[in-house]
């Protein structure tokens, strides 16, 4: 769930349509606000995904990670039940967790003092509430843990998820982020920062990866959630398989708190890490979902390591950002991309980079701008970069049966 729309059909239509999810902020007043544009979900319901007890006791990027986990789990008719519940498990992480709620609470501190604060207000906000409430309302008893890594939350959720399953700790996994700060409050920090976009004039043409006119990323909301799970147990009751993940890769920068190496030092000992792992030479990967923000120094950095680890294949093979059309989703985007990857796998056809219309100096790879392609793809990799200077990667690899 993202910008794009409700449910996997609606998001993967509209990455094939070229149409962009951002626009105005509908929220709250942000007339005072140098940014005033954002990917706000749009028709969604939770009262349609949670009990109304449970949604007034919880904050939004729970009720998305719960609606997310209901389509993955509807999607790989995985029933959850006494003979496998304690062989299931839940990562679901988030990069900020609860910040509507806070933001909520403190007013009704303010007004009507800690009386009146909810005695749920803390369960309903901690970041790893999201995996526990989609544990309690599937009953998964296999590993449930929450990563908070940041802008790389979703995709280490889906690395982490890969790597219990690959040492047996769980027979499947489900996994991705979920994030919802579209607030007063989160506006005006990354304001402050002077990392997001202002073009408020034109928001579906706002961000814009690798293009010359780029100004800053532009802040997204929803949730990605895959179904991870050991390839014999899938084969045996007839699961749809989008992909396998056959590489994870982790590193940090150990540069700044907020900035990329600029020679995206991190960047290539993490991309480096996934081949590694995956056992595969550059040349193998056809594919990058990059991170891709919209950034000035982000985009140029990223560039920079895909051509130091991939040499003269990083001018063969292709990339784009589907953050030009959903945004930043912060927290969630590595979930929401991993799965985007598997399906641009699964349907072998790339999602396109919006608004390059004229790519920056240094930018010259073929990032598939304006329009979907068919493509024969075998392997692929997604980045994500987070504050902190935390990156991971995943490779995925088409599946052809056996």
């Amino acid at each position: 769930m993202s910008p794009l729309g409700v449910g996997t059909a609606q998001n993967w239509q509209a990455l094939l349509e070229g149409r962009s999810g951002i626009g105005p902020i509908t929220r709250f007043d942000a007339s005072e606000y140098p940014t005033r544009i954002a990917g706000e979900v749009k028709g969604f319901n939770p009262l349609d995904y949670v009990d109304k007890k449970e949604v007034k006791k919880s904050d939004t990027f729970i009720h998305y990670a719960l609606a997310a986990a209901r389509f993955a789990l509807e999607d790989s008719g995985l029933a959850i039940d006494d003979a496998n519940r304690d062989r299931v498990g839940v990562v679901i992480g988030s990069g900020i967790g609860g910040l509507p709620l806070i933001e909520t609470m403190h007013d009704i501190l303010l007004e009507k003092g800690p009386h009146r604060v909810s005695p749920f207000f803390i369960p309903g906000l901690i970041v790893n509430m999201a995996a526990g409430q989609v544990s309690i309302h599937y009953g998964a008893r296999g590993p449930n843990t929450s990563p908070a890594t940041a802008c790389t939350t979703g995709l280490h959720a889906v690395g982490d998820a890969f790597r219990l399953i690959q040492v047996g700790e769980a027979d499947a996994m489900i996994a991705g982020g979920t994030e919802a700060v579209i607030t007063p409050l989160a506006l005006a920090g990354f304001c402050a920062m002077r990392a997001m976009s202002h073009r408020n004039d034109e928001p579906e043409k706002a961000s814009r990866p690798w293009d010359a006119g780029r100004d800053g990323f532009v802040i997204g909301e929803g949730a990605g959630i895959v179904i991870l799970e050991e390839l014999a147990a899938a084969k045996r009751r007839g699961a749809p398989i989008y992909a396998e993940v056959v590489g994870y890769g982790m590193s940090a920068d150990a540069y700044h708190i907020s900035a990329p190496h600029p020679e995206g030092v991190g960047a290539i000992l993490v991309m480096k890490a996934a081949l590694k792992d995956a056992r595969l030479a550059p040349e193998a990967i056809g594919y990058i979902n990059a991170h891709g923000t919209s950034t000035p120094l982000g985009d140029l950095s990223e560039v920079k390591a895909i051509k130091a680890v991939f040499g003269e294949h990083a001018y063969k093979l292709a990339v784009s950002s589907t953050k030009s059309a959903t945004g930043h989703l912060l927290g969630a985007a590595g979930g929401l991309e991993s799965g985007i990857l598997a399906l641009a796998i699964k349907h072998q056809t790339l999602p396109p980079t919006l608004n390059l219309d004229q790519p920056s100096e240094g930018c010259d790879l073929d990032f598939v701008p304006h329009r979907p392609r068919l493509v024969d793809l075998e392997y692929a990799l997604t980045n994500s970069f987070g504050f902190g200077g935390t990156n991971g990667a995943v490779i995925l690899r088409r599946y052809q049966g056996e």
